[in-house]
């Protein structure tokens, strides 16, 4: 017999940080605008995060002609005390490209 189907819900397992980072690792020359949809969050909000981001140091952003590169620096260490033994690098290996 087949288990039921899930109804949907609101929330996800990672946040919308983590989601963004995903986006930049699989492509570090997606807009921002392109992160929005994928995540399904304002390009907005989307800025804001990866300022965060750049200002802790998780990333660096360099202008390239018309466009922004992103570089994630995959050795930082995640924040919490529950994971701080882990690398954002850890967590995008996990989670994995497209």
């Amino acid at each position: 017999m087949a288990a039921p189907a899930r109804p949907p819900t609101s929330w996800t397992f990672l946040t919308n940080h983590t989601h963004v980072l995903v986006c930049l690792d699989r492509n570090e020359d997606i807009t921002l605008r392109e992160v929005a949809q994928k995540v399904g969050i304002t390009e907005r909000a989307v800025h804001a995060i990866v300022t965060a981001l750049e200002a802790e140091g998780v990333l660096s952003r360099t202008r390239e002609g018309q466009r922004n590169r992103y570089r994630l620096n995959r050795g930082y260490r995640l924040r919490h005390p529950l994971e701080s033994h882990r690398k954002i690098g850890d967590l995008l290996d996990l989670v994995g490209s497209d």
